[in-house]
């Protein structure tokens, strides 16, 4: 098992609509995620900075960030580009962090 970290940019304002799209994900996303090996998926938001840190635990080599091709992930990052920092492609910018530190 695999874990991954990585951080985000969510806009100004934005924590509670944020909270609120993924509270309602959409079953074919979620789907797509658990077919593709991601077991665990968690997202913090630290308010100070307004920035995203999401956590994987993958089963194989490849997680969310690697789903760039499926048309349901390009229609989610259509649909949460108004609240985040994004590339030209509306996929959100996101940067993987390194593990300094891990207790089993």
């Amino acid at each position: 098992m695999q874990r991954v970290a990585f951080k985000m940019k969510l806009n100004k304002g934005q924590k509670e609509e944020y909270a609120k799209r993924h509270k309602q994900i959409w079953i074919e996303l979620k789907n797509l995620l658990k077919e593709n090996g991601v077991s665990e998926y968690s997202i913090f938001f630290d308010d100070e900075t307004h920035t995203l840190f999401g956590f994987q635990k993958l089963a194989g080599n490849s997680g969310s960030q690697d789903l760039s091709s499926h048309e349901i992930v390009k229609k989610w990052w259509d649909f949460m580009a108004d609240i985040m920092e994004v590339n030209s492609d509306n996929s959100p910018v996101s940067k993987p962090l390194e593990e300094v530190f891990y207790m089993p």
